[in-house]
């Protein structure tokens, strides 16, 4: 019985520890989604949750008998509370996620960080009683966690910014600081360091908080005003995460173990932690819907089949019967791009061995996959295989345009572009030729040739107008390709509201260049001299899903011969409409194409005809198209279906009878086995997508070795994702992001629902309305649904009921409007005594956000209303988005003559229309028009001509941060506010894994003519710094704003904005002239 039991103890499983609570000898942490608890000497630790959400961030109580956690039972992240032996939870919060569990107050109160206030964008915190669920607002502004110590709160001052970035110094990092009741103002903890403190635990009267004051997290002792530091722990490749502390110990996860350090000798251990359990989530797991995952799918030579990668693996399934085939079957490798080199064969791309190479595989699945190139570093999502088979090319993250010999394996490079990498590769009908588009030096495609035999280069179109995609002719006598040449512009003149400009639309044409001097070209009429084309209504309509045709025998096959002198002067327009169009293929009497228009792609075809050409809609709203290689079919991607269709240029009837039948589809996975592969190609594609070679002075290679042995103990994605966070860190720069894939959740999914407004609870159990977000009058579809006029609930007004349930009867509100989002509502409503029923819409989780962000910017611009006194303009910027340039054009045209304009791109998320703004505002009036009457006006048309700030903070990101910085260089005005974030190495948010996850990669980095790198890790500092205060923020100040209008006032009273006066009128009368 000894030996079995110690048999069952030593076959327990370690797991991957996070986020410990610790009271006394007890510890609850977090592993494969899960709470578990477990005795400060380690052990066996028991499941305390079960569910197959997510539940973490554990925190007992001062008195040991509860545990407050997040969770997502019913879908959006909200804190629970259940008893610490387990129990059945109790739900806390209803903010429509996320709400935070942050700890819990010496009275037993729960702290809960959440970011849903009217009015005041951020994060704060609340105290809510477990017993009876009322809450109690901390007052401070971007506060994200906090501790009392005594009658002093010590909190951290913003949240964790979003980018997994190592050592960082950046405008957001966090820092404690701390109020006392006696305390006007809070103060920080330790003003003199830039870095990160965070997370403050009371240990007596003291704190112990984490901080990389030494470059690494760790644990730090101070007092409570910052004096007399003290370095706990002393850790080397990772950092402390989620201490606790109680009782004189601290606990901590360390990569994936759990330590406790005693604070007062700082001896630390790790605890020895095994889990009873199944270890349910690394077991095979089978994939139902492969298409959620599906990266690629190509038809075989005659359509009849079609080659998919998802999942990371590669399949073979029937276009209309025959047998789905699993080609690839190892979790441990990925493939990408399989396609078909001729009927028997696949070529794809598999990172067998660590790095990628291109593979052959046989098409039927009997046989493994054969090496067609070694394993050379770099990135390259898939191959282009000549008709033949002989070559493959691609183009890689370098701007490499390469091609292998199949045979021989012999990589040869055509191209290092030194603008972008080659792209829309396409071979000749005999393989003898790679067409490709590629960037001049002006960064406008041109249209290459390259013989892979002799190694020949040749320009078919120059570099005066962008050119792309090229197609063969069947036939080989031609080479199509669109180009953007149609630059005639929809806007007429600058004259207008909102000034006008050119606008450019449809500006695509496709042209065509014989590769012989002398081919008839086969959309004009025959002279005398040739022969007739046949009539469009003289081709027999070819019978729908045709048998599979054999290729022509040798004599009659194809061959290519390209005259390339004179070759740019033989380019001839087809006779087809203005478009915005990509992606030509050719059959023998039809010419396919992409349509794009109003965000949606349209295959389109035109017969090749010498008159009456007119497109034809063969199948709207496709997401991909492919031909197969006997120009006889078309795979057809739509929402989540597959299509093999006749390549006829005519509608496709029914689209569904010509589906691939992928229902019986399915996949299994070992998620060990893919763990192991996404981190090790997470590491990889940061060094091959990163910016800077040197990846920020690490050894990445070292890296990868450090991280990946943990990654055997991962039981979850979640986890995964955490071991990706540590690892991508260490590159100490920001846009790095990491976001889970498939990650295990919960059955439900109760969509939550708000009234778009503040409620406070009343003594006799109804609401009272405490605040309604400011709408403006000028767009009444952002009023809140309590203002709707057929409502009329004002603040103040009291909430008694909802659908007939008195509010007394449940904890919130929010309780009865659950599934309720964009319906009708029924609320019983009193003022004074009077008492009636209202209908509102409850507003969506996104509703409601919205409604209350644009009550803080509506309560902005009335605040420069009137301590401006109407001489000053306010523009709000949350983000450089093509869709926020509708923000820009709201607000700035009616203010664009006023003396002062304030942009305020505080809380800015980023984007890529910085240049837009910037232009905007380089505008200069350089000459008035004066008529008869009225008032001068001026050109540029809508030039600001007054004095501009702009308003930064530390939520200032990326693009935001751009426009600022541009802003201060271009001479245009002074930054007012806080640093902001530091983020400006730009990204493609691309590099995704097989999973659907990513650990973005930053991509390029920004620096200026003095060659120095901009914003990155510190971000752009205000010429003139104002912070906004904690306690003062949370109470209504606005002290950035208020120093922006103070600025203007000062320049507006230095130098005056007047409008030149007009001279006298000229007289150019008979006496006036000169004799």
């Amino acid at each position: 019985m000894i030996g079995l039991l110690a048999l069952t103890a030593h076959a327990a499983p370690e797991g991957y520890y996070r986020e410990p609570a610790l009271h006394d000898d007890t510890l609850i942490f977090t592993a494969e989604g899960d709470l578990w608890r477990v005795g400060i000497e380690g052990g066996l630790a028991r499941r305390l949750t079960s569910h197959t959400g997510v539940e973490t961030r554990a925190t007992i109580s001062p008195d040991g008998t509860q545990v407050a956690f997040d969770a997502s039972y019913e879908g959006p992240t909200e804190v629970y509370v259940m008893p610490v032996d387990g129990g059945a939870p109790k739900r806390l919060t209803w903010e429509g996620g996320p709400a935070v569990a942050r700890g819990w107050t010496p009275d037993g109160r729960v702290i809960v960080s959440t970011s849903r206030r009217a009015g005041l964008p951020g994060w704060y915190l609340q105290l809510v009683d477990p017993n009876d669920g009322r809450t109690e607002t901390v007052p401070l502004a971007d506060a994200s966690d906090g501790a009392w110590v005594g009658d002093t709160v010590v909190f951290t001052r913003y949240p964790f910014q979003g980018s997994h970035t190592k050592r960082y110094r950046g405008g957001t990092a966090q820092h404690l600081w701390r109020k006392g009741p006696a305390d006007a103002e809070a103060l920080a903890v330790a003003p003199d360091f830039d870095g990160t403190t965070r997370h403050a635990m009371a240990w007596g009267d003291r704190i112990v908080f984490e901080s990389d004051l030494d470059g690494t997290m760790e644990l730090w002792t101070s007092a409570l005003d910052g004096t007399d530091r003290r370095q706990i722990t002393t850790h080397e490749g990772f950092d402390v995460l989620g201490a606790d502390v109680s009782g004189g110990k601290a606990a901590y996860q360390l990569g994936a173990d759990l330590h406790v350090v005693d604070l007062a000798s700082a001896e630390d251990r790790v605890v020895p932690i095994t889990l009873s359990s199944d270890l349910d989530q690394t077991r095979e797991r089978w994939i139902d819907d492969p298409m959620d995952f599906l990266t690629s799918a190509w038809p075989s030579p005659t359509g009849d089949r079609v080659a998919l990668t998802a999942r990371g693996q590669v399949f073979v399934a029937p276009s209309e019967d025959g047998r789905l085939v699993q080609v690839t079957r190892d979790s441990g490798v990925r493939w990408r791009n399989a396609r078909f080199v001729d009927e028997r064969t696949l070529i794809a791309v598999g990172d067998v061995g660590g790095e990628l190479g291109f593979f052959r595989m046989p098409a039927d699945g009997l046989g493994e996959p054969t090496r067609i190139t070694t394993g050379e570093r770099g990135f390259r999502p898939g191959g282009v295989p000549s008709p033949d088979g002989k070559w493959i090319a691609w183009g890689d993250r370098d701007h490499r345009l390469q091609v292998v010999e199949v045979a021989t394996g012999k990589l040869r490079t055509i191209e290092e572009n030194p603008i972008d990498t080659p792209f829309d590769l396409t071979w000749s009908p005999d393989s003898q030729w790679l067409a490709y588009a590629s960037s001049a030096r002006n960064q406008l495609a041109q249209v290459r040739l390259f013989r892979p035999g002799d190694g020949v280069k040749a320009d078919v179109t120059s570099d005066r107008t962008p050119s792309t995609s090229p197609a063969f002719s069947p036939d080989g006598k031609w080479l199509y390709f669109v180009s953007e040449r149609a630059l005639d512009t929809d806007v007429g003149s600058p004259w207008g509201w909102f000034a006008p400009e050119p606008h450019h639309e449809k500006t695509t044409r496709v042209y065509a260049v014989a590769l012989q001097p002398g081919q008839l070209w086969p959309w004009e009429a025959r002279t005398e001299t040739q022969p007739e084309a046949d009539e469009p209504g003289d081709v027999e309509p070819k019978k729908k899903r045709r048998p599979r045709r054999k290729r022509k025998a040798d004599d009659d096959a194809v061959r290519v011969n390209i005259q390339l002198e004179g070759l740019q002067a033989r380019i001839e327009a087809v006779p087809l409409p203005e478009m915005d169009a990509g992606q030509l293929m050719l059959t023998d009497d039809a010419l396919f194409w992409l349509q794009f228009e109003d965000g949606e792609a349209s295959l389109m075809a035109a017969r090749i005809a010498d008159r009456d050409v007119e497109p034809v809609t063969v199948v709207k709203g496709v997401r991909a198209v492919s031909m197969t290689a006997d120009r006889e079919a078309l795979l057809v991607r739509r929402g989540g279906r597959l299509h093999v269709v006749d390549a006829q240029p005519s509608p496709v009837d029914d689209l569904d009878e010509a589906a691939v039948d992928l229902s019986a589809w399915a996949l299994s996975i070992d998620p060990r086995l893919e763990w192991r592969q996404m981190l090790i190609e997470a590491w990889r594609l940061e060094r091959d997508w990163f910016f800077d070679r040197g990846m920020h002075g690490n050894d990445w290679d070292e890296v990868l070795e450090r991280h990946l042995p943990l990654v055997d103990r991962v039981t979850d994605r979640d986890e995964l994702a955490d071991l990706m966070s540590m690892m991508v860190g260490e590159l100490s720069a920001l846009h790095t992001f990491v976001v889970p894939g498939d990650v295990r959740r919960g059955p439900e999914w109760v969509m939550p629902a708000s009234l778009g407004a503040d409620l406070e609870r009343q003594d006799d159990g109804s609401w009272r309305v405490a605040a309604l977000p400011l709408w403006d009058p000028e767009r009444p579809e952002e009023r809140p649904p309590l203002a709707r006029t057929a409502a009329d609930v004002r603040v103040g007004d009291v909430i008694e009921g909802i659908d007939g349930v008195p509010l007394s009867t449940v904890p919130d509100p929010s309780v009865l409007l659950r599934g309720k989002s964009g319906q009708q509502v029924r609320l019983r409503v009193r003022r004074g005594t009077a008492v009636r029923d209202v209908i509102v819409v409850a507003a969506s989780p996104w509703r409601d956000r919205e409604l209350r962000y644009r009550g803080w910017e509506n309560e902005r611009r009335a605040r420069v209303e009137e301590q401006g006194e109407g001489r000053i303009g306010y523009v709000h910027l949350r983000a450089m988005g093509g869709d926020d340039y509708e923000s820009w054009a709201r607000d700035f045209y009616p203010v664009y003559d006023r003396e002062g304009l304030i942009v305020d791109v505080r809380h800015n998320r980023g984007g890529n229309i910085d240049s837009w703004i910037l232009e905007r505002l380089m505008r200069k009036a350089w000459m008035y028009w004066q008529g008869r009457a009225g008032e001068p006006t001026w050109n540029m048309q809508y030039a600001f001509r007054g004095h501009v700030v702009v308003l930064t903070d530390a939520f200032t990101a990326s693009d935001g941060e751009a426009f600022a910085e541009g802003f201060r260089r271009l001479g245009l005005g002074p930054v007012i506010g806080a640093r902001t974030w530091g983020g400006e190495i730009w990204l493609s948010f691309a590099n995704w894994l097989e999973d659907n996850g990513i650990a973005s990669a930053a991509e390029f980095g920004v620096f200026g003519p003095e060659g120095e790198w901009l914003i990155e890790g510190t971000g752009v500092v205000p010429d003139i710094e104002v912070e906004n205060l904690p306690a003062a923020t949370f109470a209504g100040g606005d002290a950035q704003l208020d120093a922006a209008i103070a600025e203007l006032q000062r320049r507006m009273a230095e130098e005056p904005i007047e409008i030149p006066t007009p001279p006298p009128g000229p007289d150019r009368s008979r006496g006036a002239w000169p004799e």
